[in-house]
Protein backbone atom coordinates (compact mmCIF):
# COMPACT_ATOMS: atom_id res chain seq x y z
CA UNK A 1 0.00 0.00 0.00
CA UNK A 2 2.47 2.39 1.15
CA UNK A 3 4.08 1.67 -2.15
CA UNK A 4 1.58 2.36 -4.34
CA UNK A 5 0.93 5.77 -2.32
CA UNK A 6 4.27 6.67 -3.56
CA UNK A 7 3.75 6.12 -6.46
CA UNK A 8 0.75 7.79 -7.12
CA UNK A 9 2.02 10.74 -5.87
CA UNK A 10 5.32 10.63 -7.79
CA UNK A 11 2.96 10.37 -10.69
CA UNK A 12 0.58 13.62 -9.60
CA UNK A 13 4.33 15.69 -9.16
CA UNK A 14 5.05 14.70 -12.45
CA UNK A 15 1.64 15.65 -14.50
CA UNK A 16 2.17 18.97 -12.43
CA UNK A 17 5.87 19.39 -13.98
CA UNK A 18 4.60 18.51 -17.39
CA UNK A 19 1.58 21.01 -17.45
CA UNK A 20 4.12 23.42 -16.14
CA UNK A 21 6.65 23.03 -18.71
CA UNK A 22 3.97 22.63 -21.37
CA UNK A 23 2.58 26.40 -20.34
CA UNK A 24 6.45 28.01 -20.29
CA UNK A 25 6.76 26.56 -23.43
CA UNK A 26 3.79 28.02 -25.38
CA UNK A 27 4.33 31.16 -23.40
CA UNK A 28 7.82 31.41 -25.11
CA UNK A 29 6.06 30.67 -28.11
CA UNK A 30 4.03 33.60 -27.87
CA UNK A 31 6.32 35.39 -27.21
CA UNK A 32 8.85 34.67 -30.04
CA UNK A 33 5.59 35.07 -32.44
CA UNK A 34 4.69 38.60 -31.23
CA UNK A 35 8.58 39.42 -31.59
CA UNK A 36 8.47 38.23 -35.29
CA UNK A 37 5.05 39.43 -36.55
CA UNK A 38 5.63 42.59 -38.43
CA UNK A 39 5.37 45.98 -36.77
CA UNK A 40 2.26 48.24 -37.04
CA UNK A 41 3.08 51.53 -38.83
CA UNK A 42 3.42 54.43 -37.06
CA UNK A 43 1.54 57.38 -37.46
CA UNK A 44 2.93 60.64 -38.79
CA UNK A 45 2.32 63.45 -40.79
CA UNK A 46 4.59 64.56 -43.97
CA UNK A 47 5.27 67.59 -46.16
CA UNK A 48 6.47 68.12 -49.52
CA UNK A 49 9.93 70.32 -49.59
CA UNK A 50 9.24 72.95 -52.06
CA UNK A 51 11.24 75.26 -54.33
CA UNK A 52 10.21 78.82 -54.59
CA UNK A 53 11.36 82.09 -54.57
CA UNK A 54 12.73 83.09 -51.24
CA UNK A 55 13.48 86.86 -50.13
CA UNK A 56 16.50 86.95 -47.85
CA UNK A 57 15.99 89.43 -45.00
CA UNK A 58 18.65 90.31 -41.72
CA UNK A 59 17.02 90.33 -38.81
CA UNK A 60 17.47 93.26 -36.25
CA UNK A 61 15.77 95.10 -33.64
CA UNK A 62 15.71 98.85 -32.54
CA UNK A 63 13.85 101.57 -31.21
CA UNK A 64 11.93 104.39 -32.45
CA UNK A 65 12.56 107.67 -32.19
CA UNK A 66 11.72 111.24 -33.65
CA UNK A 67 12.23 112.40 -36.77
CA UNK A 68 12.61 115.40 -34.36
CA UNK A 69 12.12 115.61 -30.58
CA UNK A 70 13.13 117.63 -27.90
CA UNK A 71 12.57 118.29 -24.49
CA UNK A 72 11.73 122.12 -24.33
CA UNK A 73 13.26 123.67 -21.40
CA UNK A 74 13.65 127.25 -19.91
CA UNK A 75 17.00 128.96 -21.25
CA UNK A 76 16.75 131.53 -18.70
CA UNK A 77 14.83 132.13 -14.91
CA UNK A 78 11.80 133.84 -14.34
CA UNK A 79 8.47 133.61 -12.70
CA UNK A 80 5.66 131.58 -15.32
CA UNK A 81 3.06 134.05 -16.25
CA UNK A 82 1.08 132.47 -18.81
CA UNK A 83 0.77 128.77 -20.42
CA UNK A 84 0.10 129.37 -23.95
CA UNK A 85 -0.84 125.55 -24.95
CA UNK A 86 -2.72 122.63 -24.00
CA UNK A 87 -1.25 119.17 -23.28
CA UNK A 88 -1.04 116.94 -26.34
CA UNK A 89 -1.81 120.32 -28.72
CA UNK A 90 -0.50 120.17 -32.12
CA UNK A 91 1.72 123.52 -32.41
CA UNK A 92 3.14 125.28 -35.36
CA UNK A 93 6.61 126.34 -35.83
CA UNK A 94 7.17 129.84 -33.51
CA UNK A 95 4.18 129.20 -31.77
CA UNK A 96 4.56 130.75 -28.59
CA UNK A 97 4.10 127.95 -25.36
CA UNK A 98 5.58 129.81 -22.40
CA UNK A 99 5.54 133.75 -21.14
CA UNK A 100 7.76 134.46 -18.22
CA UNK A 101 7.45 137.60 -16.08
CA UNK A 102 10.11 140.01 -17.80
CA UNK A 103 8.54 143.51 -15.97
CA UNK A 104 12.25 144.00 -14.58
CA UNK A 105 13.65 143.67 -18.32
CA UNK A 106 10.97 145.50 -20.24
CA UNK A 107 11.85 148.07 -17.20
CA UNK A 108 15.68 147.98 -18.19
CA UNK A 109 14.95 147.91 -21.94
CA UNK A 110 13.78 151.44 -21.43
CA UNK A 111 16.37 152.77 -19.72
CA UNK A 112 18.68 151.43 -21.90
CA UNK A 113 16.77 153.12 -24.66
CA UNK A 114 16.66 155.90 -23.53
CA UNK A 115 20.66 155.85 -22.45
CA UNK A 116 21.24 155.08 -26.25
CA UNK A 117 19.01 158.10 -27.57
CA UNK A 118 21.33 160.28 -25.33
CA UNK A 119 24.52 158.95 -26.07
CA UNK A 120 23.47 158.84 -30.20
CA UNK A 121 22.65 162.45 -29.89
CA UNK A 122 26.00 163.53 -27.88
CA UNK A 123 27.55 161.15 -30.90
CA UNK A 124 25.92 163.33 -33.56
CA UNK A 125 27.01 166.65 -31.73
CA UNK A 126 30.53 165.47 -31.45
CA UNK A 127 31.08 164.64 -35.15
CA UNK A 128 29.55 167.82 -35.82
CA UNK A 129 32.34 169.47 -33.76
CA UNK A 130 35.37 167.25 -34.28
CA UNK A 131 35.04 168.29 -38.11
CA UNK A 132 35.52 171.77 -36.85
CA UNK A 133 37.88 170.92 -34.77
CA UNK A 134 36.53 171.91 -31.34
CA UNK A 135 37.12 168.46 -29.52
CA UNK A 136 39.82 166.14 -29.89
CA UNK A 137 39.56 163.40 -31.82
CA UNK A 138 39.99 161.18 -28.93
CA UNK A 139 36.99 162.49 -27.16
CA UNK A 140 34.88 161.82 -30.51
CA UNK A 141 36.52 157.79 -30.30
CA UNK A 142 34.88 157.86 -26.69
CA UNK A 143 31.62 159.31 -28.14
CA UNK A 144 31.74 156.25 -30.51
CA UNK A 145 32.29 153.53 -28.32
CA UNK A 146 29.52 155.17 -25.92
CA UNK A 147 27.05 154.71 -28.42
CA UNK A 148 28.07 151.41 -29.23
CA UNK A 149 27.91 150.39 -25.60
CA UNK A 150 24.51 151.80 -25.21
CA UNK A 151 23.06 149.73 -28.37
CA UNK A 152 24.48 146.85 -27.43
CA UNK A 153 23.52 146.82 -23.69
CA UNK A 154 19.71 147.17 -25.63
CA UNK A 155 20.01 144.71 -28.17
CA UNK A 156 21.04 142.36 -24.92
CA UNK A 157 18.12 143.24 -23.05
CA UNK A 158 15.76 142.89 -26.07
CA UNK A 159 17.92 139.28 -26.24
CA UNK A 160 16.56 138.96 -22.88
CA UNK A 161 13.06 139.68 -23.05
CA UNK A 162 13.23 136.82 -26.22
CA UNK A 163 14.24 134.07 -23.46
CA UNK A 164 11.55 135.36 -21.77
CA UNK A 165 9.41 133.97 -24.11
CA UNK A 166 9.07 130.41 -25.35
CA UNK A 167 8.48 129.40 -29.03
CA UNK A 168 7.87 126.04 -30.68
CA UNK A 169 11.03 125.62 -32.24
CA UNK A 170 9.35 123.10 -34.85
CA UNK A 171 5.82 121.85 -35.72
CA UNK A 172 4.78 118.39 -33.92
CA UNK A 173 2.26 117.62 -31.06
CA UNK A 174 3.25 119.18 -27.64
CA UNK A 175 3.81 116.52 -24.64
CA UNK A 176 1.90 116.81 -20.99
CA UNK A 177 2.66 120.26 -19.57
CA UNK A 178 5.33 119.99 -16.70
CA UNK A 179 4.62 123.61 -15.70
CA UNK A 180 1.78 125.54 -14.21
CA UNK A 181 1.45 129.73 -13.69
CA UNK A 182 3.23 130.63 -11.00
CA UNK A 183 6.24 128.01 -11.02
CA UNK A 184 9.17 129.07 -10.62
CA UNK A 185 11.57 128.22 -13.25
CA UNK A 186 15.33 127.78 -13.22
CA UNK A 187 17.54 127.39 -16.83
CA UNK A 188 16.96 124.10 -18.10
CA UNK A 189 13.86 123.12 -16.08
CA UNK A 190 11.61 120.76 -18.22
CA UNK A 191 8.71 122.72 -19.75
CA UNK A 192 7.26 119.72 -21.50
CA UNK A 193 8.44 117.09 -24.89
CA UNK A 194 7.64 117.99 -28.34
CA UNK A 195 8.35 115.54 -31.41
CA UNK A 196 7.20 115.36 -34.81
CA UNK A 197 5.36 112.37 -35.50
CA UNK A 198 5.43 112.86 -39.29
CA UNK A 199 7.98 110.67 -39.68
CA UNK A 200 10.01 108.81 -37.62
CA UNK A 201 13.69 107.03 -37.32
CA UNK A 202 14.54 103.40 -35.88
CA UNK A 203 17.81 102.75 -34.79
CA UNK A 204 19.59 99.31 -35.10
CA UNK A 205 22.66 97.53 -35.13
CA UNK A 206 24.16 94.36 -37.30
CA UNK A 207 27.17 92.14 -37.03
CA UNK A 208 30.18 93.45 -38.59
CA UNK A 209 30.55 90.78 -41.49
CA UNK A 210 26.90 91.86 -42.41
CA UNK A 211 28.47 95.58 -43.26
CA UNK A 212 28.81 94.44 -46.72
CA UNK A 213 25.13 94.18 -47.36
CA UNK A 214 23.68 97.28 -46.31
CA UNK A 215 23.17 100.73 -48.19
CA UNK A 216 21.64 103.83 -48.11
CA UNK A 217 17.88 103.01 -49.51
CA UNK A 218 17.65 99.73 -48.71
CA UNK A 219 14.03 99.07 -48.18
CA UNK A 220 13.10 97.91 -44.01
CA UNK A 221 10.01 96.40 -42.87
CA UNK A 222 9.13 97.34 -39.05
CA UNK A 223 6.56 95.58 -36.72
CA UNK A 224 5.50 96.54 -33.39
CA UNK A 225 4.03 94.86 -30.41
CA UNK A 226 0.93 97.14 -30.29
CA UNK A 227 0.12 96.31 -33.43
CA UNK A 228 0.57 92.33 -34.21
CA UNK A 229 0.74 91.43 -37.68
CA UNK A 230 1.45 94.99 -38.88
CA UNK A 231 3.73 95.83 -40.78
CA UNK A 232 5.26 99.11 -41.98
CA UNK A 233 7.52 100.62 -44.63
CA UNK A 234 11.11 102.23 -44.56
CA UNK A 235 14.29 102.70 -46.24
CA UNK A 236 17.80 103.21 -44.42
CA UNK A 237 18.67 107.26 -44.15
CA UNK A 238 22.15 106.69 -42.43
CA UNK A 239 25.03 104.04 -41.74
CA UNK A 240 27.77 105.31 -39.14
CA UNK A 241 31.18 105.41 -40.27
CA UNK A 242 32.44 103.16 -37.80
CA UNK A 243 32.14 100.29 -36.26
CA UNK A 244 31.48 100.51 -32.13
CA UNK A 245 34.64 98.89 -30.48
CA UNK A 246 32.97 97.27 -27.81
CA UNK A 247 30.64 95.35 -29.34
CA UNK A 248 31.96 94.80 -33.46
CA UNK A 249 28.12 96.16 -34.28
CA UNK A 250 27.27 98.74 -36.98
CA UNK A 251 24.94 101.08 -36.23
CA UNK A 252 22.27 102.10 -39.21
CA UNK A 253 19.23 103.72 -39.04
CA UNK A 254 16.31 103.94 -41.10
CA UNK A 255 13.67 106.49 -42.14
CA UNK A 256 9.74 105.37 -42.19
CA UNK A 257 6.68 107.25 -42.63
CA UNK A 258 4.13 108.10 -39.94
CA UNK A 259 0.87 109.64 -41.52
CA UNK A 260 -1.53 108.15 -39.07
CA UNK A 261 0.66 108.75 -36.32
CA UNK A 262 0.34 105.02 -34.39
CA UNK A 263 4.33 104.73 -34.14
CA UNK A 264 5.50 106.41 -30.92
CA UNK A 265 8.95 107.18 -29.96
CA UNK A 266 10.65 104.70 -28.22
CA UNK A 267 8.68 101.67 -29.25
CA UNK A 268 10.56 98.90 -29.62
CA UNK A 269 10.21 97.35 -33.10
CA UNK A 270 11.75 94.16 -34.85
CA UNK A 271 12.96 95.03 -38.14
CA UNK A 272 13.77 92.71 -41.40
CA UNK A 273 16.14 94.23 -43.54
CA UNK A 274 15.39 92.95 -47.24
CA UNK A 275 18.54 91.71 -49.11
CA UNK A 276 18.38 92.17 -52.76
CA UNK A 277 17.80 89.27 -55.19
CA UNK A 278 15.45 86.63 -54.36
CA UNK A 279 17.18 83.44 -54.98
CA UNK A 280 14.73 79.53 -55.33
CA UNK A 281 14.98 77.54 -52.36
CA UNK A 282 13.88 74.50 -50.57
CA UNK A 283 11.81 75.18 -48.21
CA UNK A 284 10.26 72.57 -45.40
CA UNK A 285 7.75 73.53 -42.51
CA UNK A 286 9.94 74.63 -39.91
CA UNK A 287 8.20 71.47 -37.53
CA UNK A 288 9.72 68.89 -39.82
CA UNK A 289 13.20 70.22 -38.34
CA UNK A 290 14.73 68.23 -35.40
CA UNK A 291 17.29 70.16 -33.57
CA UNK A 292 20.44 68.61 -31.72
CA UNK A 293 23.86 68.79 -30.72
CA UNK A 294 25.07 66.61 -33.07
CA UNK A 295 23.52 68.57 -36.09
CA UNK A 296 20.15 69.64 -37.63
CA UNK A 297 17.89 66.77 -39.15
CA UNK A 298 14.92 65.61 -41.02
CA UNK A 299 12.93 62.39 -41.62
CA UNK A 300 12.43 61.45 -44.92
CA UNK A 301 9.52 59.00 -46.16
CA UNK A 302 10.04 56.94 -48.71
CA UNK A 303 8.80 53.56 -50.06
CA UNK A 304 10.09 50.17 -49.02
CA UNK A 305 11.94 48.06 -51.83
CA UNK A 306 12.98 44.31 -52.09
CA UNK A 307 16.32 43.25 -53.02
CA UNK A 308 15.06 43.69 -56.77
CA UNK A 309 14.56 46.90 -56.32
CA UNK A 310 10.91 46.51 -56.37
CA UNK A 311 7.91 48.56 -54.41
CA UNK A 312 6.73 46.43 -51.44
CA UNK A 313 3.29 46.48 -51.44
CA UNK A 314 0.78 45.80 -48.16
CA UNK A 315 -2.40 43.81 -47.93
CA UNK A 316 -4.40 46.68 -49.67
CA UNK A 317 -1.89 46.94 -52.48
CA UNK A 318 -0.91 50.24 -50.95
CA UNK A 319 2.71 50.72 -50.90
CA UNK A 320 5.01 50.37 -47.63
CA UNK A 321 6.60 53.51 -46.24
CA UNK A 322 9.54 53.67 -44.40
CA UNK A 323 11.54 57.10 -42.97
CA UNK A 324 15.31 57.99 -43.49
CA UNK A 325 16.85 59.64 -40.82
CA UNK A 326 18.98 62.41 -42.83
CA UNK A 327 20.97 65.95 -41.49
CA UNK A 328 20.78 68.92 -43.13
CA UNK A 329 22.04 72.35 -43.38
CA UNK A 330 19.43 75.19 -42.46
CA UNK A 331 19.50 78.69 -42.79
CA UNK A 332 16.86 81.28 -42.31
CA UNK A 333 13.75 80.81 -40.54
CA UNK A 334 10.41 83.09 -41.12
CA UNK A 335 6.25 82.64 -41.17
CA UNK A 336 7.01 78.79 -40.29
CA UNK A 337 9.13 78.10 -43.11
CA UNK A 338 12.35 76.59 -42.88
CA UNK A 339 15.06 77.21 -45.77
CA UNK A 340 17.42 73.99 -46.18
CA UNK A 341 20.71 74.74 -48.03
CA UNK A 342 22.15 71.52 -48.52
CA UNK A 343 20.60 67.72 -47.76
CA UNK A 344 17.55 67.79 -49.35
CA UNK A 345 15.79 68.25 -52.38
CA UNK A 346 12.69 69.85 -53.65
CA UNK A 347 10.03 67.12 -53.38
CA UNK A 348 10.41 65.13 -51.35
CA UNK A 349 8.31 64.04 -48.66
CA UNK A 350 9.63 65.15 -44.86
CA UNK A 351 8.06 63.75 -41.51
CA UNK A 352 6.47 66.53 -39.92
CA UNK A 353 4.80 65.21 -37.11
CA UNK A 354 5.69 61.92 -34.71
CA UNK A 355 9.21 62.35 -34.98
CA UNK A 356 9.75 61.52 -31.62
CA UNK A 357 8.26 57.88 -32.29
CA UNK A 358 10.49 57.06 -35.24
CA UNK A 359 14.23 55.94 -35.77
CA UNK A 360 15.96 55.26 -38.69
CA UNK A 361 14.11 52.36 -41.46
CA UNK A 362 10.49 52.70 -39.41
CA UNK A 363 7.72 51.70 -41.22
CA UNK A 364 4.92 54.25 -41.18
CA UNK A 365 1.35 55.63 -42.60
CA UNK A 366 0.73 59.02 -43.55
CA UNK A 367 -2.27 60.73 -41.41
CA UNK A 368 -3.21 64.44 -42.17
CA UNK A 369 -1.81 67.39 -39.05
CA UNK A 370 -4.42 70.05 -38.91
CA UNK A 371 -1.51 72.41 -37.47
CA UNK A 372 0.21 72.45 -41.00
CA UNK A 373 -2.90 73.90 -42.67
CA UNK A 374 -2.07 77.34 -42.22
CA UNK A 375 1.47 76.88 -43.14
CA UNK A 376 0.08 75.22 -46.43
CA UNK A 377 -1.64 78.03 -47.25
CA UNK A 378 1.15 80.85 -46.68
CA UNK A 379 3.07 78.47 -48.67
CA UNK A 380 1.02 79.06 -52.19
Amino acid sequence: MLLRRMLIMLGVVALVVLALAAYKGWTIYQQVQQFSAPQPAISVSAAVAQQRPWQSRLPAIGTLKAFLGVDLAAEVDGIVRDVLFESGEKVALGQPLIQLDNEVERASLATAEAERGLARVEFERGRSLVRRSNISKSEFDRLSAELQKATASVAQLKATLDKKRILAPFAGTIGIRQVDPGDYLSPGATIATLQDLSRLHVDFFLPEQNAPQVALGQRVRVSVAAYPGEWFEGSISAINPKVEDQTRNLQVRATLANPEEKLLPGMFANLNLILPGDQPQVLVPETAITYTLYGNSVYVVDERKDQDGQVEKDAKGQAQLVVERRFVETGERRDGLVVVLKGLEAGERVVTAGQLKLDNGAHVTLVDDRALTPQANAAQ
